[in-house]
C-alpha cells in the first residue's frame, strides 16, 4: 500500500473537489516545466539510494499530468517524502495536497516557521487557513500543535478530550513564558496565527498566567 501526494500550483484549488476538477482539466496535457523538474529531481534522489532505502513506490515518478504531479511512497517513507516535496514544491510556488487527510497545504500567504503537528509530523510554514483547519481536529494520540520561529520562541497548544485547549507561548527567556486555558477552537487558531505574524494585539484580553517550573 502506498501513501499518495499531489503537487499542484498554489491557488489552483481550495477544496478536494477543486483538486479533482483541476486534475481533470490537466488530463492529457504534457508535463509543465516545473513538474518535469520536480519529477526528475525525485527520480535522481531515489535512484541514488540502495534499493531497500528508496522512497518512491515505483522505480520512477510517472504521475505528471500538465501542471500537476502525483507522487506515491511506501508508508515507512512518509515523513522523508513529505519534507522532500516541500523542499522542491515551495520555491516553485506549488502546493502539496494530501488526499488521505484531504489537506491542501498551500504556500500562499504563508509564514516560514517550524510547525509540529502531533498527528501528522512537521511542516515548513503556516497559514491562517491551516491553523483554522488543524486546531479543531486535533485528537489522540497526538492532540498538540507547536509553532516555533526560533529557539525558545514558540506557541503550542494541547487539546484535551473535553475540547478545552491549553495554550502556551514563550518569547525567549523564562520570564516570558505564559499559559492560558481556552474553550473555543476559533479563538485558539486566531491566537496561533496572530503569534505567527508577531502580532500580540489580541493577547491582552486573556488571563495569561506566567508558567514556572
Amino acid at each position: 500500500m502506498s501513501y499518495d501526494y499531489v503537487l499542484l500550483p498554489s491557488g489552483a484549488a481550495a477544496t478536494p473537489a477543486d483538486v479533482d476538477a483541476y486534475l481533470t482539466a490537466q488530463d492529457g496535457k504534457p508535463a509543465a516545466h516545473p513538474v518535469a523538474e520536480m519529477a526528475a529531481e525525485l527520480d535522481r534522489r531515489n535512484a541514488e539510494l540502495p534499493e531497500d532505502d528508496r522512497f518512491l513506490s515505483a522505480d520512477a515518478v510517472d504521475g505528471a499530468i500538465g501542471a500537476a504531479l502525483f507522487v506515491s511512497s511506501p508508508y515507512d517513507a512518509i515523513g522523508h517524502v513529505r519534507a522532500l516535496l516541500f523542499e522542491l514544491a515551495t520555491p516553485r510556488g506549488y502546493a502539496v495536497y494530501d488526499p488521505q487527510l484531504a489537506w491542501i497545504i498551500d504556500p500562499a500567504d504563508s509564514v516560514p516557521v517550524t510547525v509540529s503537528h502531533g498527528g501528522a509530523g512537521e511542516f515548513p510554514y503556516l497559514t491562517s487557513a491551516l491553523a483554522h483547519r488543524w486546531v479543531p481536529d486535533l485528537s489522540a494520540p497526538g492532540p498538540y500543535l507547536i509553532v516555533e520561529s526560533a529557539e525558545q520562541v514558540y506557541i503550542q497548544i494541547y487539546r484535551h478530550e473535553d475540547g478545552r485547549y491549553d495554550v502556551e507561548y514563550r518569547d525567549g527567556s523564562p520570564d516570558r513564558h505564559f499559559t492560558v486555558r481556552i474553550d473555543d477552537p476559533h479563538t485558539v487558531a486566531d491566537l496561533i496565527w496572530s503569534w505567527t505574524l508577531d502580532d500580540r494585539s489580541n493577547f491582552g484580553v486573556l488571563d495569561w498566567q506566567r508558567l514556572t517550573f
